[in-house]
């Protein structure tokens, strides 16, 4: 399995942070910490200064897979996939996240110019907050997640999204990826700041799982402190 991350269980701090100074402290306090696996930044980041910049700002302090997170990407015609990947590839961004709620034509195309452009992908499908599904009072088919998931699965797609503040999903899609005969990588928000417990998300993701936490480490007074805390709980 070629990983995105290099070890199975991980912290990633979500680096939606206002400024580069702030990346850059946020970085800095916990880029020697064990088991941070990676670092995922946004969109506030990525339009304000320009992904490059943000990349070169990380890597004055560490070489961990950078993920960008576009919030949400893969939800536009299926030829901007291409230009999406080269903004990301040429920016030096290691793997990127895709929630293709656009469809199976957008899904298929953005992940196929991702892997061409040497990208690592993660798909999402369900969401962490409330009124993401029809049954809560979202817009989205409550089946339509899962759908997500099985196109991205015959796309060669072994990583995943899946919900850190509802351990009953992320078990139930685990067998949902198991079922299709792949050992998968899940990565899940909604956690800390969002009410998900690590330690109990963690358990129902099984043994490759990264948890993603924004505020629970960047607003933390001790960064380095509430990052080797975070990561105690693996």
């Amino acid at each position: 399995m070629n990983k995105i991350i290099p070890i199975n269980k991980s912290i990633i701090p979500a680096c939606d942070v206002a400024t580069l100074q702030e990346l850059d402290e946020l970085v800095k306090a916990t880029a020697g910490v064990k088991k941070i696996g990676a670092y995922k930044v946004g969109f506030s980041l990525g339009l304000g200064f320009g992904l490059g910049k943000v990349v070169s700002t990380i890597r004055e302090y560490s070489d961990k897979p950078i993920i960008y997170d576009h919030q949400k990407a893969g939800t536009d015609i299926p030829p901007m996939g291409e230009k999406f990947a080269s903004v990301c590839s040429e920016a030096g961004i290691d793997a990127v996240i895709f929630f293709p709620q656009a469809g199976p034509q957008t899904e298929k195309a953005w992940i196929e110019a991702a892997k061409a452009k040497g990208l690592g992908v993660i798909v999402g499908g369900e969401m962490t907050h409330p009124t993401y599904l029809k049954e809560n009072g979202g817009f989205i088919d409550n089946s339509s997640p899962k759908r997500m998931y099985e196109i991205a699965i015959e796309e060669g797609v072994t990583d995943f999204v899946v919900p850190g503040n509802k351990p009953e999903k992320i078990a139930s899609y685990k067998e949902l990826f198991e079922s299709k005969g792949i050992e998968p990588v899940l990565y899940s928000p909604g956690l800390v700041a969002q009410g998900g417990e690590i330690s109990e998300s963690g358990k129902a993701a099984g043994k490759r799982w990264h948890a993603i936490v924004g505020r629970g480490i960047y607003n933390a007074e001790d960064k380095t402190k509430a990052a080797k805390e975070l990561t105690s709980k693996l």
